[in-house]
């Protein structure tokens, strides 16, 4: 009988239920309702159970993001072993055929940022809604594609956020050696299937939106205002710059705002300037406060 290993993650909604070997060939699949499920028997099989949000099917495991009707503790045991059964009577995990084919063109082109170390590599298709940055391949669990980026020696840092990836290279080469190479392989690897970011691994500190409303609710009037001007005003600018911008803290005592900048921003050469003329200028224009200074963190 196929046996079924349960994992936690770092979203508590979602669990993990591994199996020996894999169960798709380089592929990953997204799931919100049963009928998006064709491809899959198991997951419209899944979407049976009321609490299903989501079912993720990748490498050798199946994830479920449940609703919050029910805790994971009281039902994941009968999960597994309904998984277990289905696939030990012979069920299919992915139907072949229905699937087929499933290679997708795409388009990915580099554009450069004020950063001349990163460089922004657009696709035309939506990749993630979490901005995630990887300064090493050791923290690239989360994303198979950054892991990948960084066995290209020239590769110190990956961005990814909505449809773009920004890639910083050290400066012993040029962009015009590197950037086709960059470009073919990042298309042929999304063209394929890879996965570009696993949202089970994805860090804990990026928040679900209750969370992230919670914690806007307890913050000052003035770090909440601060949060709306970058959030409406500066992200969108910072992320044509194949970069982003974070909210760290406000200090009511120095007036000191901190910010985390992040892909193509952080590190270059321009972004004090951003930060002195641009940013800080604005708060301290809308806040109506000339004693407002943005320093990065």
């Amino acid at each position: 009988m196929t046996k079924v290993l349960i994992k936690e993650t770092q979203n508590p909604t979602i669990l993990k239920f591994e199996f020996e070997n894999f169960i798709t060939k380089n592929e990953s699949f997204e799931f919100k309702n049963i009928d998006e499920a064709k491809a899959s028997p198991l997951a419209q099989q899944l979407f049976y159970l009321p609490f299903v949000k989501t079912v993720y099917i990748s490498g050798n495991f199946i994830a479920i993001e449940k609703f919050s009707i029910v805790e994971w503790e009281d039902v994941k045991e009968a999960v597994a072993e309904q998984i277990e059964k289905f696939i030990t009577n012979g069920g299919a995990v992915i139907n072949v055929e229905e699937n087929k084919p499933k290679k997708q063109p795409i388009t990915v082109y580099g554009e450069s940022t004020p950063n001349p170390a990163a460089l922004k590599f657009v696709v035309s298709r939506m990749l993630t809604k979490n901005a995630v940055e990887f300064k090493n391949i050791d923290q690239t669990e989360a994303s198979p594609l950054a892991n990948e980026l960084f066995k290209y020696a020239y590769v110190k840092e990956v961005f990814i956020d909505e449809n773009y990836i920004s890639v910083t290279k050290y400066d012993f080469i040029g962009w015009d050696e590197i950037t086709l190479e960059l470009r073919t392989f990042i298309k042929e690897y999304i063209e394929n299937g890879g996965t570009v970011l696993d949202e089970t691994f994805i860090p804990n500190t990026i928040k679900d939106e209750a969370t992230k409303e919670a914690n806007f609710d307890s913050l000052d009037e003035t770090s909440q205002k601060i949060i709306n001007i970058l959030e409406e005003f500066v992200k969108p600018a910072v992320a044509a710059d194949g970069g982003n911008i974070a909210f760290d803290s406000y200090d009511e005592t120095t007036r000191t705002v901190k910010v985390i900048m992040q892909g193509a921003c952080n590190g270059c050469p321009s972004s004090t300037f951003t930060l002195k003329s641009g940013i800080e200028n604005m708060l301290r224009s809308m806040l109506n406060d000339e004693k407002i200074n943005v320093e990065s963190v």
